[in-house]
């Protein structure tokens, strides 16, 4: 299957179950967006949301927010990562759109990211939500996603990457409902420690359930008191393994004696055998 073939399937099954894909950022207008994900960098939706109520309250427009401290706002969002920072970034951006932007949010992604703590996934999310600009921000979950599914090749090794053949694979005015249906999927579905691949509606086309399907199965009848490994290549118990990295540049637990990765712990009998996986 191509990957334009893959992108097709793939998405067409996450719409049936994220039938409205969009942001859980709560928000009323393009000022709420760009504060509420400034706020969410390394923090979750959920904790944003309930953070900007108050801070909305006390700070309901620019001017308001340019006109105080970062001291004013930090008791406020004290209870979100990286609070004096962000508070920090907040009166600095409220500043620079009232001296430069009559108090508005720019639409364009080339003005957004001069504010502070305003990076060019920031801008881009803001961008594409609150204005409809064609364009794809990459996440932690949007890379692993595309990555795991196959949408990208194994050169896209960074965020920036991934955004480049993304773009290049999807029409542009598909950009941002794909940027939030593989967020959603990754956020509660495909999960970076444990992804639900059996219950995955995207699973049929998705490369990495496919390299899942090819690890060996549990072996049984291992005794465990003869070591903690069992290499089924030389049929053979071992307590220290070897590593070794195979050609998808995943380091594997290997036997000590003939170098086999076909290796298995005896207290499971499951494979020591790892699938390549992609986080940032």
């Amino acid at each position: 299957m191509s990957r334009r073939k893959k992108a097709e399937t793939a998405f067409a099954a996450l719409k049936k179950v994220i039938p409205a894909p969009e942001t859980e950022l709560a928000y009323d207008d393009p000022w709420q967006l760009l504060v509420a994900v400034i706020l969410s960098a390394q923090c979750t939706d959920a904790r944003v949301n309930q953070v900007t109520p108050r801070l909305f309250e006390r700070f309901p427009t620019v001017e308001d927010m340019a006109a105080v401290t970062h001291e004013e706002v930090f008791p406020l969002i004290q209870s979100i990562s990286y609070p004096n920072n962000k508070s920090k970034h907040l009166v600095g951006s409220a500043n620079l759109l009232v001296d430069e932007f009559d108090g508005c949010v720019p639409e364009a992604v080339q003005d957004l990211v001069r504010l502070p703590g305003v990076g060019r996934k920031t801008a881009q999310v803001v961008a594409s939500v609150a204005f409809d600009v064609p364009t794809l921000a990459v996440d932690t979950h949007v890379f692993r996603v595309a990555n795991r599914i196959g949408l990208t090749t194994d050169g896209a090794t960074t965020p920036d990457k991934v955004e480049r053949q993304l773009k290049r694979l999807l029409p542009p005015e598909t950009w941002g409902e794909a940027h939030h249906l593989l967020i959603l999927h990754g956020r509660y579905h495909c999960t970076a420690r444990s992804p639900k691949c059996g219950s995955c509606v995207a699973a049929h086309c998705c490369d990495y359930k496919e390299r899942l399907d090819r690890l060996p199965p549990p072996m049984g009848g291992l005794d465990r008191k003869k070591g903690t490994y069992f290499c089924a290549t030389r049929n053979h118990y071992f307590d220290t393994p070897d590593q070794i990295t195979d050609r998808a540049g995943v380091e594997q637990i290997s036997c000590p004696r003939c170098g086999s990765m076909n290796v298995f712990l005896t207290k499971t009998g499951y494979t020591t055998k790892q699938v390549k996986d992609y986080r940032v």
